[in-house]
């Protein structure tokens, strides 16, 4: 923790808690990646920036580059930020590694298959990865919703949508879906939190269960749909008329 790091101009030098919570030792190398994020909001690992988009690692210096946890154990990962003085206006983004060590048996299966007298042994490697991101300057960031629709066809009903981003910053918030009945009482029937768009996508499909609907008619009346930052303030909001 935390699951994510932003310098927006504050603060020089943040931390991240790594702790280990199983039973054995752990050892941990830390390392930055480079991802792009995909129309639905998956990552696929990139070396080279696409077009509009920023890596921020060679302004970022971290230490220790190794951690060995004993169980319960917590350890400290200090993040600064260096040589900043000409970044160009806009957002850079890389992501803090934080793999298992192979040779840690304790951190992954491991299986012994025999065949034709040859050994072969399985280990399970695990690994997290946290988005640090730099900002430089004013937002010009906007978002808006379109696209909304809801499909009964499941166990729970699913709402779908599409997320449009522009502007030089990523967002990252909250959804909330509210039923407002023909009376007005107005009704929470979803939320999904950690919603995010990076640069330099300006598009995400999104889609997720309504799983206080059977609380409401949803024959009726109208939902709205509304994205709202940690902080609170609403970026986008829109009806979905039943």
């Amino acid at each position: 923790m935390p699951k994510r790091l932003v310098f927006d101009g504050s603060q020089r030098s943040q931390e991240i808690n790594l702790a280990n919570t199983g039973s054995d030792t752990a050892v941990y190398a830390v390392s930055f990646v480079n991802y792009k994020m995909t129309e639905d909001g998956s990552f696929e690992q990139v070396d080279t920036p696409e077009e509009g988009q920023r890596f921020a690692q060679d302004f970022l210096r971290y230490f220790p580059r190794r951690v060995t946890l004993a169980p319960n154990e917590a350890q400290t990962i200090r993040v600064q930020l260096t040589r900043t003085g000409n970044l160009e206006q806009g957002e850079y983004r890389s992501h803090m590694y934080f793999r298992a060590v192979e040779d840690q048996t304790a951190l992954g299966a491991e299986e012994t298959e025999e065949s034709d007298g040859i050994s072969i042994n399985i280990k399970t490697v695990f690994g997290i990865s946290i988005p640090i991101i730099i900002r430089q300057g004013e937002s010009t960031t906007q978002l808006n919703l379109e696209d909304i629709q809801l499909h009964r066809n499941t166990e729970n009903p699913k709402l779908s949508l599409v997320l449009n981003r522009s502007g030089n910053m990523s967002v990252y918030g909250n959804i909330k879906v509210d039923h407002i009945s023909p009376k007005g009482e107005k009704t929470e029937v979803g939320i999904v939190k950690g919603v995010s768009v990076y640069t330099p996508n300006n598009k995400r499909n999104f889609s997720f269960e309504l799983r206080n609907a059977g609380e409401v008619d949803l024959s009726q009346g109208k939902l709205e749909v509304s994205y709202f930052e940690e902080q609170g303030q609403t970026l986008a909001k829109e009806s979905y008329n039943l």
